[in-house]
């Protein structure tokens, strides 16, 4: 690890002295400002890793000596303060050294969508759309619907929208999975219990310098948006569906007034779509042998289940429960994404030491 952080401390430097000799070229400064920036806090680390591991060889030096009892008394104390230090400071730069997912800094596109359950599963749809929205006003990020197809009693059967925010995916990217609720209908006369389902798709947002769709792969269909009737309907074709023919994904936008705009957001989330499914055989292949469930996003997986009965919210990924149901659904859910942030660190640090 010594050696590793050698090479990083050294292209550190490198890096400095080109910054300082860089002259009027803005665009090459802000790119070594950047990478500096993302490797300084390893560059930081290593070197109080050394100090420390200096300081312990240091007074071992003077143990071993024996010559004045004052400083073996002081040498005994200082290891006793710094080995402690030394295997928590080792798994804080191997966590800084595992490559960070590039998405983390992204905006998100959030696709929620009713599962089984009917009605009952469109209103849950709708509750899970206010708890992420509510949460983003807690982080000081911004929401804008892309798309969405209601039901008239308040329910979704699907809404995607864009969240816009500094680590937005990295914070957001553990709620993709099927969520579950159980409780009483509002539409239940006897007061039975029934369970439903919600399915939360977390995709990031892509640039077309990210991903490249070349036209020949897309058919793009014009029609006329649906509305509610008389003043409601669009009179011009101004809804947009796209078909991505080489992998038959299909993305449809209708809610903007203008054709350019259903095209630009049907785009946004084509890509976002196609650049996790990349993501996704890239991340299969490396954790062929060893996957873990926190961060996998498979659409199937169970991972969370809100019981009204019990005011209780159980993720099933890091077995972990919370009685503040109310509080979750009005977007305090900030305590189960920092687990799964821990989680998967460890889960990170794990395969690092393997």
């Amino acid at each position: 690890m010594l050696e590793k952080l050698a090479g990083i401390e050294k292209h550190y430097k490198e890096l400095n002295d080109e910054l300082m000799q860089i002259g009027d070229d803005y665009i090459r400064a802000a790119a070594i400002g950047k990478e500096r920036a993302e490797i300084e806090p390893i560059v930081q680390k290593a070197e109080e890793y050394r100090e420390i591991l200096s300081s312990i060889k240091e007074a071992r030096s003077i143990l071993e000596s024996g010559t004045d009892p004052d400083f073996v008394e002081l040498a005994e104390m200082e290891i006793a303060e710094l080995e402690p230090q030394v295997e928590p400071l080792e798994n804080e730069i191997k966590l800084l050294l595992v490559p960070k997912d590039p998405r983390d800094n992204k905006n998100v596109i959030m696709e929620v969508r009713a599962g089984t359950g009917g009605d009952e599963a469109a209103l849950f749809a709708a509750d899970l759309y206010r708890m992420y929205t509510r949460y983003a006003e807690n982080q000081k990020w911004k929401t804008e619907i892309m798309s969405q197809s209601n039901i008239g009693i308040g329910g979704v059967k699907e809404i995607t929208f864009l969240i816009k925010g500094d680590g937005a995916y990295s914070k957001l990217k553990f709620e993709s999975g099927v969520h579950r609720v159980q409780r009483v209908p509002s539409t239940e006369s006897q007061g039975r219990i029934h369970t439903s389902t919600a399915t939360v798709a977390v995709l990031a947002e892509v640039e077309e310098v990210d991903i490249k769709i070349p036209a020949t792969d897309l058919r793009i269909d014009v029609y006329k948006s649906a509305g509610a009737g008389g003043q409601s309907v669009q009179k011009n074709s101004t809804a947009i569906r796209i078909t991505h023919e080489p992998s038959g994904l299909v993305v449809a936008c209708q809610d903007e007034r203008s054709q350019l705009q259903n095209k630009l957001r049907a785009m946004a989330i084509l890509r976002a779509r196609l650049y996790e499914a990349e993501e996704e055989k890239r991340r299969s292949k490396r954790e062929a042998d060893r996957r873990s469930q926190v961060g996998t996003g498979e659409r199937s997986e169970k991972i969370r289940t809100y019981n009204y009965p019990q005011s209780r919210v159980t993720d099933h990924r890091i077995n972990h429960s919370s009685y503040n149901l109310q509080g979750m659904m009005e977007g305090d859910i900030a305590e189960f994404i920092e687990e799964l942030i821990t989680r998967d660190e460890a889960d990170r640090l794990a395969a690092v030491n393997e």
